[in-house]
C-alpha cells in the first residue's frame, strides 16, 4: 500500500480530487497499574506526567495509521481536513479518534 497523504488543510496544492467519504481511526489506551501509581505521586507535586504524554503520542500515531488503512480500503489517495478528538474513559484510559475526508485524485479534465 502506498502511503496515504494526510493533511489538516481543505486543499492539497496542485491536486484536484473527488470526495470519497469520511474516514476514522480509533484507539483506546491504558497504562498499567504501576505507572498509574507513579502518575498519582506526580499529581501531588505537579509537573508533566511523561508516561501519559508518551501514551497519547502513541495513541495518535495508532489512530492516524488506522485512519490511513480506512482511507486505503475506500481507494483513497489522501485524507483532507484531518482532526483529532480525545477523551477519558474512567480514570486510567484514554480514547483518541483521528477523522477526516478521504479523497481520490482526478485529472483536471475529469472534473
Amino acid at each position: 500500500m502506498a502511503t496515504i497523504l494526510v493533511v489538516t488543510t481543505e486543499n492539497i496544492p496542485g491536486k484536484n480530487y473527488e470526495v470519497l467519504g469520511e474516514v476514522f481511526g480509533l484507539t483506546t489506551q491504558s497504562k498499567n497499574v504501576f505507572r498509574n501509581i507513579g502518575a498519582g505521586f506526580k499529581n501531588i507535586v505537579g509537573g508533566e506526567i511523561k508516561d501519559y504524554t508518551k501514551m497519547l503520542e502513541e495513541s495518535r500515531q495508532i489512530a492516524i495509521e488506522r485512519l490511513r488503512n480506512n482511507a486505503a480500503a475506500l481507494g483513497a489517495d489522501a485524507v483532507v481536513m484531518m482532526r483529532f478528538d480525545s477523551g477519558s474513559i474512567g480514570q486510567d484510559m484514554q480514547s483518541v479518534a483521528a477523522y477526516g475526508t478521504a479523497v481520490k485524485y482526478v485529472t483536471s479534465n475529469q472534473i
